[in-house]
């Protein structure tokens, strides 16, 4: 008779530090693959966030947290720091904190009103924190202007002096608002993934129920104040941080357009001719879908149906 004894279920057969293992692996790849110049490195840069949700609707914020540190782990051990704190600060981090905002209630659901303003309060907060580090808006300016020009010079591109002072004032918001694109792309893109692979997932509540918290228009207001304070030799942060904060509510104003073509018929191409309008006029659309965020933000929502 042998002496071995039964092995219990050991660490490997948890699904949650399986999960934690795979995302974070695969979110470390996919950024790995782009910072080193491989192909198609940029689009797989972009899609680096969906094992991160992958894994948090499908265990819990918790899971996707420890993946978060897990893959900032490996690309600061594999690629240096620099490279850990970008992924950290546009995708790793919003991505842990969507899902835990997101995840907190008891019944369930995904409570969209925290994340979505989310969208505009941590790419403002990482913003900011680059003015202090680099000693004031001028340094931002200054900052994105040798990016922008080290950039288009590797690219062969020569742009005219007031076009790129334009370009420099809004380029920080343009990788925010990117930034958020791809966390909520990578956000659906994963629920359905999961779905389909029979896993359960948070319901999502209708387009029309969805609101940004009530605090939140007052900090567009606050923004725009700033940016008419600042000379406009210093302006890039605040019309940066003014654009960014406008994103949650261009994100409702979507919403919003989602609301109104549910149940009609032609729904499916009305909405591919919206998005493809929208990729190509975004400068007039932009606004006006903000402006539809902001009156499905303050109508009287329609009084729920009497129980029977």
């Amino acid at each position: 008779m042998s002496g071995t004894r039964p092995q219990g279920p050991g660490l490997l057969s948890d699904p949650r530090l399986l999960a934690v293992g795979a995302a974070g692996f695969a979110a470390a790849a996919a950024a790995l693959w782009a910072l080193r110049g491989l192909p198609l490195g940029a689009a797989l840069f972009w899609l680096s966030p969906f094992p991160l949700f992958a894994a948090g609707l499908g265990f819990g914020p918790g899971v996707a947290a420890a993946a978060v540190a897990l893959a900032v782990a490996l690309l600061w051990t594999l690629s240096g720091f620099a490279a850990a704190l970008a992924f950290l600060a546009l995708f790793g981090a919003p991505a842990a904190l969507l899902l835990a905002a997101g995840l907190r209630g008891a019944g369930g659901a995904f409570q969209p009103a925290l994340p979505l303003a989310l969208l505009g309060l941590w790419p403002v907060a990482v913003l900011l924190l680059a003015v202090l580090f680099l000693a004031g808006g001028e340094g931002l300016q200054a900052t994105m202007r040798a990016m922008l020009e080290t950039t288009l010079g590797r690219a062969g591109f020569a742009v005219p002096e007031p076009v790129l002072s334009q370009v420099v004032r809004v380029k920080a918001a343009a990788i925010g608002f990117l930034s958020a694109v791809a966390l909520l792309g990578n956000g659906f893109a994963a629920r359905r993934a999961l779905l389909r692979w029979g896993v359960a997932v948070p319901p999502l509540p209708d387009p029309s129920a969805v609101r940004l918290p009530g605090w939140y228009p007052l900090l567009p207001a606050l923004a725009t104040g700033a940016f008419l304070a600042v000379p406009a030799e210093a302006d890039a942060a605040p019309v940066s941080a003014l654009l960014l904060l406008l994103v949650p509510l261009l994100v409702m104003g979507v919403a919003g357009v989602h609301a109104r073509a549910k149940g009609r018929a032609g729904r499916v191409p009305m909405l591919a001719l919206f998005y493809v309008l929208l990729a190509l006029f975004l400068q007039v659309m932009g606004p006006a879908l903000v402006g539809l965020g902001l009156y499905d933000q303050f109508r009287r929502r329609a009084p729920a149906p009497p129980s029977v």
